[in-house]
C-alpha cells in the first residue's frame, strides 16, 4: 500500500477538508460525487493484463471538489465496506496527460475499507464500496495555487484505480487460539505469568546453529505469507544472559509491520506460520542484528511471537 498511499493521502486530506465526515450508510451501488460530468470526454483503451489503459481526455483537466465515479462496470461481485480492494492505478497530470504513478505492471495495491477510510476520506469510500470488481473508478484530485511565489502550482490529478479482486478482512485477535504444542526439549522455556504475559527462560540453552521457529500455540487462523503485514503482541530477550530488550506485552499495545521490513530472522520464522499462532523464535545473530546489534539486542536472539491478525 506504500504507492498508493504516497498518491492517495493528498486527496483524502482535501476529500477530508471539503467535509467528507462520516458518510451516511453507503448504497448496495457505488456512489459518484463531485461534478461527474468533466468525465464525459474520458475515453479508455483496453491494452490487456498488466498493462495500464490508454486514456483520452478533455485538456485541461480542473475540479473544484474531489471528484469520483465508475466509468467502466465490471462483472464481479460487489465490494464490501470491511473488504480489501487489490487495485492498480494510473495516476496522470490533468494538463497534460504526462504519468505520473503506473501500477499496472507490479503487484496489486491493497485499499482497505475499514472506518478509517470512511471517516477520512468518505468519497472514496462510498465509490469503492458498492462497486464491482474489474470497474476502473476514475478520481480527480483539485489542484493547488502556488503556496509561495516562486513555488510551482500543483495541476489536477486523474486517477484511473482497476478493481482487480477483494478479499475479506479477518478481524484481529485479543490472544492466540488453537493447539498447544509441546516442544522438544533443548530450547528456551516460556511461561505466564499471573498478567497472563509470555517469560522466557534462556538457562542452560545451546547457541543456534540455525535458526528455531517452534509453535507453543498453533492457530487455526489464515497462513502467513511473506509479503503480509502482521499484528502481534511479543517479548524478545538475548540467548546469553537472559536480557529483556524488547516487548510490546510492556507497553500494552500490539504492534503492526509489514513482514519484509524486520530481521530475517522474523521474515524467515514467521512466514508460513498461521494466524493465531504462538511462535518461539530463537534466531542466530547472522539473522538479527549482528554482534554490533541494536541497543541492548546483540548477540543471538529469543522471542515470543503472538501472530493475532495478518493482512
Amino acid at each position: 500500500m506504500r504507492r498508493l498511499l504516497a498518491i492517495l493521502i493528498p486527496g483524502l486530506l482535501l476529500l477530508t477538508a471539503c467535509g467528507g465526515g462520516t458518510p451516511a450508510a453507503p448504497e448496495p451501488t457505488s456512489q459518484s460525487a463531485g461534478d461527474t460530468a468533466k468525465f464525459d470526454s474520458l475515453k479508455l483503451t483496453d491494452n490487456g493484463d498488466k498493462k495500464a489503459p490508454g486514456v483520452e481526455f478533455t485538456k485541461p483537466l480542473d475540479v473544484a471538489e474531489p471528484t469520483i465515479k465508475v466509468v467502466t462496470e465490471g462483472t464481479g461481485d460487489s465490494l464490501k465496506a470491511n473488504q480489501v480492494a487489490n487495485i492498480s492505478i494510473l495516476a496522470l497530470n490533468g494538463t497534460d496527460g504526462a504519468t505520473l504513478e503506473d501500477t499496472y505492471a507490479g503487484e496489486p495495491e491493497p485499499l482497505e475499507l475499514n472506518e478509517e477510510l470512511k471517516t477520512g476520506g468518505a468519497v472514496i469510500y462510498n465509490a469503492f464500496v458498492g462497486s464491482k470488481i474489474g470497474s476502473t473508478l476514475a478520481l480527480a484530485i483539485p489542484g493547488k495555487a502556488a503556496a509561495a511565489e516562486g513555488a510551482a502550482a500543483q495541476p489536477t490529478q486523474l486517477l484511473l484505480i482497476k478493481v482487480l479482486s477483494a478479499t475479506d478482512v479477518t478481524p484481529v485477535l485479543e490472544k492466540p487460539e488453537g493447539e498447544t504444542v509441546t516442544p522438544p526439549a533443548g530450547l528456551p522455556t516460556v511461561k505466564d505469568n499471573d498478567q497472563g504475559v509470555p517469560e522466557i527462560s534462556v538457562e542452560g540453552v545451546a547457541a543456534p546453529t540455525a535458526l528455531v521457529s517452534q509453535d507453543l500455540i498453533k492457530g487455526t487462523g489464515a497462513k502467513v505469507k511473506e509479503t503480509d503485514t502482521l499484528t502481534v503482541n511479543y517479548v524478545g530477550v538475548t540467548l546469553v544472559g537472559g536480557t529483556k530488550f524488547d516487548s510490546s506485552f510492556d507497553r500494552g499495545e500490539t504492534a503492526s509491520f509489514a513482514l519484509t521490513g524486520v530481521i530475517p530472522g522474523w521474515t524467515k520464522g514467521l512466514a508460513g506460520k498461521t494466524v493465531g499462532s504462538r511462535v518461539l523464535l530463537v534466531i542466530p545473530k547472522d539473522l538479527a542484528y549482528g554482534d554490533a546489534g541494536q541497543g541492548e539486542a546483540k548477540g543471538d536472539l529469543v522471542f515470543v511471537v503472538d501472530i493475532l491478525g495478518a493482512k
